[in-house]
């Protein structure tokens, strides 16, 4: 499983590392999970179904 962090999430979308918070918060992003208590992490695969769905509507 592939797992990217915020700065990876950031250069996949091309958005600052402030705006991918913002996003989350806003509900714009899929919620990320916690690696080893400190790490934030998404998974690759929630990223590339939400992609999916975003682009079906």
């Amino acid at each position: 499983m592939h797992y990217l962090s915020v700065k990876s999430l950031a250069n996949r979308y091309d958005i600052a590392i402030s705006t991918v918070w913002l996003r989350l918060k806003q509900g714009k992003l899929p919620q990320p999970i916690k690696l080893h208590g400190t790490s934030t992490r998404w998974k690759l695969d929630d990223l590339e179904k939400w992609e999916q769905q975003s682009n079906e509507k």
